[in-house]
């Protein structure tokens, strides 16, 4: 068959520098019965990566319940999807973008932003919320400022521009993340229950639609990048990382939700990972139908594009629609309108084959069902994590004075201020967002034309799950838990960002494992549901792999969104009270690490009966309008709990610690409430708590500009805030803001 284009000869060697392994090719020979051409080599590699294929991860993510009382759409859509009442839903999914992030950062961490808001206005949704997860590496490492500078730029121009608000998140720093940094991107939209839209294929003969920008040679290969180690090589791939445009993607936002407001949608699918390749295979997988294209229609930006550049492009800010028959003209004056690409690009078929044709001659023709379900599913060796032994006694009694070891935590890269990175956000564009961040545990957007607030926090302690993968996994998901419970919300389910390193290494593999397993117990006893979410592996640079992170991003409600408690200290008088046990847990503690200069001991165990009826004890204070703040216990401890109330109301307290030592002040016991109660109330919360099991004990009254009572002597608000808010932009000095 002569062709415009000649393609290379398909080898086993040609196949391995696509990443498919030889075992793997001897398969895919066998299901094709053939040598396949280049352009079916190619979507076999993209197809058949961990980034989509999700081999090494599939048969673990299955262990996580899916399924719950507020459950519309669980794993396998673009997005998760939840009933929050009144005949809506809110539709949410977290992924990352890490591997382009390290590689290009700017365009890296703009594009993962662009691909998250796709994943969930396809499904019907209006985006309303952006958060995001981000780990560096240590601040002396060379990449560092470079990296934050370009990941945060970013982010805040795409979401910015775009005009969704980036209302919370997480950024922390370890040496584990010098060679791989992690970008993982959020969105929250809300959709009427009755207008959601699926992927899943319908119509023999319906019409294959193209929308949105043309298709460029930027982000080839994006998937099998994503799916393989780094090396000092990896700045070669800068040809693979995708280049976004916020601007076109306003448009399409606006186009797409007011064409699904017709009836003209069968199905539609965003373009992500592997571009055209998988939304095509997926959406005609899902329906257990054929699909055939016409690459020569496909909207191109430039020219001599061979069919392999156009399967494998991952361009940004396009679609894929199957329309109901008829509805072209209609669908072509909306996108036009909209100054978008529209071309009709092929049409289901019956014949269960995915066929790719050019000027008339053939590139690609095979069954689509090995495409989209028969990737090898791996049962890969793991290996646990060995116990981490106990620390000795000695460590609990307190090195100097409690309010130098407070200033120097605050200070610290993790702890201090990141008001740098979230000053570039617009947080506010949508007249939606309660708090600022920094302001509660978790960040409350109100629901346009009701009065219900979503609660939205992302969580995971990576040096826990280092530490302990079970516990580490569990603690991710009950610190979402007690985020969410301390603005007063009730969580509904989680979406995930499961970030590890090499998977063919057992020692990784059973980190993974064992994060699975601790998380799916801790969603089952909370009642909290996994509907979405994104495996990242391979997150690893010549050898040294991340710590294990499994990034959990929680989704929760309140009847009243403007009746939601932050976490800033407001009235001279109000109470102290401290919400469950304290035992002094050090191991893995920032206190450890960051003033003992030790990183071991095993993390704080959590007790997930505690964790809930402390949750729902909080949540009811909340709605009986008794706090005035609310903060759970995490990083640091209790200390660290006060002063960041303190900071954010710019007002101090008189605490009644006694002679407590280290592991009072600033273990990280797990299940723990810092509430701000008015005196008048204080005797009843703690009566509440007595009669509730709930374990609450007063340990301060604020008032005052300084937190007095502190053993070896008080500490002024102003010089904590001073020391809290200097690190980051000193270190980020000379930067663009």
């Amino acid at each position: 068959m002569s062709k415009t284009w000649k393609e290379p000869e398909v080898t086993e060697a040609l196949a391995a520098e696509h990443g498919i392994k030889a075992d793997e090719y001897q398969r895919l020979l066998e299901i094709v019965g053939r040598t396949p051409t280049f352009t079916e080599l190619g979507i076999y590699s993209v197809m058949w990566s961990e980034h989509c294929s999700y081999k090494s991860s599939k048969v673990w993510l299955r262990k996580f319940p899916t399924t719950g009382p507020h459950v519309i759409c669980g794993p396998g859509e673009n997005a998760g999807v939840i009933d929050i009442g009144d005949g809506l839903a809110a539709i949410f999914k977290m992924e990352s973008h890490n591997h382009p992030s390290y590689i290009e950062p700017f365009q890296g961490a703009a594009t993962g932003v662009g691909g998250i808001l796709r994943d969930v206005f396809t499904m019907g949704a209006r985006p309303i919320a952006n958060l995001n997860a981000l780990r560096f590496g240590e601040p002396s490492h060379p990449k560092t400022k470079q990296l934050i500078a370009g990941v945060v730029s970013g982010i805040g121009h795409y979401g910015n521009c775009v005009g969704v608000p980036t209302v919370g998140g997480e950024t922390n720093f370890h040496k584990a993340y010098n060679g791989n940094c992690l970008v993982n991107a959020m969105t929250v939209g809300i959709a009427a229950q009755d207008k959601i839209f699926y992927s899943k294929a319908a119509g023999v003969g319906n019409p294959v639609v193209y929308v949105g920008s043309k298709t460029g040679r930027d982000g080839i290969h994006g998937a099998t990048m994503s799916s393989a180690e780094f090396n000092e090589d990896s700045e070669s791939k800068r040809p693979t990382v995708q280049v976004g445009d916020p601007f076109t993607e306003k448009l399409l936002i606006e186009a797409c939700l007011e064409l699904m407001a017709t009836d003209a949608i069968q199905s539609i699918q965003d373009m992500g990972a592997a571009g055209l390749t998988s939304s095509s295979v997926e959406m005609a997988g899902k329906g257990g139908l054929g699909i055939e294209l016409n690459l020569e229609k496909v909207p191109q930006r430039e020219p001599g594009m061979t069919p392999y550049e156009i399967m494998l492009s991952e361009s940004q800010e396009r679609m894929l629609i199957i329309l109901k028959p008829g509805s072209e003209d209609l669908a072509r004056s909306i996108m036009e309108k909209w100054e978008l690409d529209f071309a009709v690009i092929g049409h289901l078929t019956d014949t269960g084959r995915f066929v790719l044709k050019m000027h008339g001659e053939t590139y690609c023709d095979l069954a689509l069902a090995p495409l989209f379900d028969a990737a090898p599913l791996y049962h890969r060796p793991t290996e646990p994590t060995p116990a981490k032994p106990d620390l000795e006694d000695g460590v609990r009694v307190l090195k100097g004075s409690a309010a130098d070891a407070l200033k120097t935590l605050v200070a610290c890269p993790d702890l201090a201020s990141k008001r740098w990175i979230w000053e570039q956000y617009d947080s506010q564009v949508g007249a939606s967002t309660k708090f600022l961040s920094g302001q509660a545990d978790a960040a409350v957007v109100r629901v346009h034309g009701t009065k219900k607030g979503l609660a939205l926090t992302s969580d995971v302690t990576p040096r826990y799950c280092y530490a302990d993968p079970y516990r580490g996994g569990m603690q991710a998901v009950a610190e979402s838990y007690r985020n969410i419970s301390a603005v007063g919300a009730t969580p509904l389910a989680i979406t995930d960002n499961m970030n590890f390193g090499n998977p063919e290494k057992p020692r990784i593999m059973g980190q993974f494992a064992q994060c699975v397993e601790g998380m799916a117990e801790a969603c089952r006893a909370l009642d909290y549901p996994v509907v979405s979410g994104n495996v990242s592996l391979y997150n690893e640079t010549n050898g040294e792999a991340i710590l294990p992170t499994p990034t959990v991003g929680g989704v929760g409600l309140m009847a009243d969104g403007m009746a939601a408690v932050g976490l800033a200290l407001r009235t001279a008088g109000d109470v102290l009270v401290l919400l469950g046990e304290t035992r002094g847990h050090l191991g893995q503690s920032l206190y450890l690490r960051e003033v003992l200069g030790r990183e071991d001991g095993p993390p704080p165990p959590v007790d997930l009966a505690a964790e809930r009826k402390h949750g729902e004890f909080v949540r009811a204070l909340v709605a009986d309008g008794l706090l005035t703040a609310s903060h759970d216990l995490s990083d640091g401890g209790l200390l660290v709990a006060v002063a960041e109330m303190a900071m954010a109301g710019g007002i101090g307290a008189a605490l009644e610690l006694g002679d407590a030592d280290a592991g009072f002040l600033f273990g990280e016991d797990q299940g723990r409430y810092l509430l701000a109660v008015p005196a008048a109330q204080a005797d009843a919360v703690l009566s509440r708590a007595t009669a509730a099991g709930v374990p609450a004990r007063k340990i301060g009254t604020v008032g005052g500009d300084a937190l007095n009572g502190l053993p070896g002597g008080a500490i002024s608000i102003a010089s904590l805030k001073q020391a809290n808010e200097a690190w980051l932009p000193q270190f980020m000095a000379g930067t663009a803001h």
